[in-house]
């Protein structure tokens, strides 16, 4: 691996944990977007990284806490020179990766699904881990620290 390939270095990572209810999610969205804006200057990413934000959030309320408050979300931030990397993962058992594929969503037809094409708009990158209980999405800062 060159000197180019390597992962940037982390400047700044903070974890949070959240009540699994959907009440709960505004409240813990402020928490976390309290730390990216610390990070993050430029007000247009942070409303991208906000909408996104809450939507995983409610993601991972509803689909898998089953909007209990007693199940936790688990989110960590990272932030690199250019990056912020967010992971969001429920304690649920993830979902069927066909809702994520952007080709085979269509508004008019499906109910489900729209959060993800809505964070991928929104986010450089956007993926899933642990079988869909864990989205990790991540934004370029064209305007660094």
């Amino acid at each position: 691996m060159s000197d180019s390939d390597e992962m940037p270095a982390i400047i700044a990572r903070q974890e949070f944990e959240c009540p699994g209810d959907l009440a709960s999610v505004a409240t813990s969205r402020e928490q976390i977007m309290q730390f990216v804006c610390q990070h993050c200057p430029d007000e247009a990413e942070q409303i991208d990284i906000l909408v996104a934000l809450q939507e995983a959030l409610a993601n991972a309320a509803l689909h898998g806490c089953g909007d209990n408050a007693a199940k936790r979300i688990r989110c960590a931030v990272e932030v690199s020179p250019s990056d912020i990397t967010i992971s969001v993962r429920d304690p649920g058992t993830g979902f069927d990766f066909a809702l994520a594929d952007p080709d085979n969503f269509t508004t008019s037809t499906q109910s489900n699904g729209r959060g993800i094409c809505l964070m991928r708009s929104l986010m450089t990158e956007v993926s899933f881990a642990h079988g869909g209980s864990e989205l990790i999405m991540r934004k370029h800062l064209e305007k660094c620290h």
